[in-house]
């Protein structure tokens, strides 16, 4: 069974920076896409960033490209989302997933694994 464990989550002014870290277990890191979305309160779940299993493509939100990377590192089982200029409008619980590494679909929640989440809250 595919367990994703999040970490890196935590408090942050405006401008500054955070690295979200997610590690797969139970399964082989390479089968899967791995992807980050977030949701802010009364809001619906959002695409955040993916990446293939090669770590050679990587597709982003409009919202936060140029700002966010999303990479893999694949002999440690670990995808990262760092995140640079943070604003206000960031702040959400931020969700890593995995799913099959073939298919057309990156943005969409048709993702097979989800972690708990880690809260990112930025201030102003």
């Amino acid at each position: 069974q595919v367990q994703l464990v999040e970490s890196g989550g935590g408090l942050v002014q405006a401008g500054g920076s955070l690295r979200l870290s997610c590690v797969l277990s139970g399964r082989t890191f390479v089968e899967y896409r791995m992807g980050w979305f977030r949701q802010a309160p009364e809001k619906e779940r959002e695409f955040v960033a993916a990446i293939s299993w090669s770590g050679d493509t990587t597709v982003y939100a409009d919202s936060v490209k140029g700002r966010f990377t999303i990479s893999r590192h694949n002999s440690e089982n670990t995808v990262y989302l760092q995140m640079n200029s943070l604003k206000p409008e960031d702040t959400a619980v931020y969700y890593c997933a995995a799913k099959p590494r073939f298919g057309n679909n990156w943005s969409g929640l048709e993702y097979t694994y989800w972690g708990q989440g880690t809260q990112v809250a930025v201030s102003s």
